[in-house]
């Protein structure tokens, strides 16, 4: 993976403090190696300590990378949820965190081991 769009990264974590303290959670989608877009699937639920989407409501597509959730309690590592989620949902997976600045994220491969990822344009 190239990196991910900056507009994208911002856009995540706007999304983050806008549902604080509530999580949200959402696919990822990557176009030429760069991870690019977000789709929130229909039924997504959401709450102070987990965000849940429904697997059936995914689109068929061969360019979802993985998924974007955001961490209200500003901890930027994977929990055993996330952990048990992770591989279900693509090889990328995007953590955003209180209070949602720009340092404020981390990107992680299925198993949970970090991954840097360039911020384009």
């Amino acid at each position: 993976m190239k990196g991910i769009r900056r507009d994208l990264l911002e856009l995540l974590l706007q999304m983050g403090s806008d549902r604080h303290p509530c999580e949200f959670v959402g696919v990822l989608r990557e176009e030429g190696g760069v991870i690019a877009e977000l789709n929130l699937l229909p039924g997504t639920t959401s709450n102070e300590h987990s965000a849940n989407l429904f697997y059936d409501r995914m689109p068929l597509d061969t360019h979802v990378a993985g998924s974007a959730h955001s961490h209200p309690n500003g901890v930027l590592a994977p929990s055993d949820a996330d952990l048990s989620f992770f591989p279900r949902l693509g090889r990328y997976h995007i953590i955003v965190g209180y209070p949602y600045t720009r340092m404020d994220w981390r990107c992680f491969r299925v198993d949970g081991t970090p991954l840097p990822l360039e911020v384009l344009g």
